[in-house]
């Protein structure tokens, strides 16, 4: 081996006319410049998934309120007419910016958190479908602390769009009737017989209306 290396640096004196030492700093300065020069250039893939991305991040967000678990998951990412949203402890945050990168969008790495409430599946750093929920029952504080550190960056990388509610609560109206709060529609009919029905008990225990 020995040998060899001095093979070596002879064979540089001769053919360079430069010591070893002086060759083999040259070549040292060649690599980084090499890597400095390459990494001003950008390939055309990575600029059009960095354009697509700064497309997102500057559109105006659209804010939906309140979403159910059910109404979340058609925003996984899969239709592009759509944002790509995740929750975080009930909160749901806009990751559209991260479709492109291949983080959250399908194929990425964490795709199967999109549309969902991945709460214990990253308190916990889980892949685990049984996990992809926002229950947090159980945690250990370890584990909960994990869980505000991911909040805390998305707090400060994507916007908040709305947050998760279990059920519809709004009273909305419909034709020919009402709707009960759990979407039940209830004719006008039986409205107006309810109402004279609760006055007249209210007025039997000595309520005046």
């Amino acid at each position: 081996m020995a040998l060899s290396f001095s093979t070596l640096t002879d064979a540089i004196t001769q053919y360079t006319g430069l010591s070893p030492a002086a060759f083999f700093t040259i070549v040292a300065v060649m690599v980084v410049a090499y890597k400095v020069v390459c990494g001003m250039f950008v390939a055309a893939e990575d600029y059009a998934a960095v354009k697509k991305a700064n497309e997102y991040a500057a559109r105006e967000q659209v804010q939906l309120g309140d979403v159910t678990e059910e109404e979340l998951r058609a925003y996984d990412g899969t239709r592009p007419d759509k944002p790509l949203l995740m929750a975080i402890k009930g909160n749901i945050y806009d990751v559209s910016r991260s479709r492109h990168t291949m983080f959250y969008g399908p194929g990425g790495p964490y795709a199967l958190f999109a549309g969902r409430d991945a709460s214990r599946a990253l308190a916990l750093m889980s892949f685990d479908s049984q996990d992809l929920t926002g229950n947090i029952d159980g945690l250990s504080a370890s584990e909960l602390e994990v869980l505000q550190d991911w909040e805390y960056k998305f707090m400060e990388k994507y916007v908040k769009v709305g947050q998760l509610v279990p059920q519809k609560t709004r009273i909305e109206n419909a034709e020919g009737g009402n709707k009960a709060l759990d979407g039940t529609s209830i004719p006008i009919g039986k409205v107006s017989s309810f109402l004279e029905n609760s006055q007249m008990q209210l007025g039997l225990n000595g309520f005046d209306l």
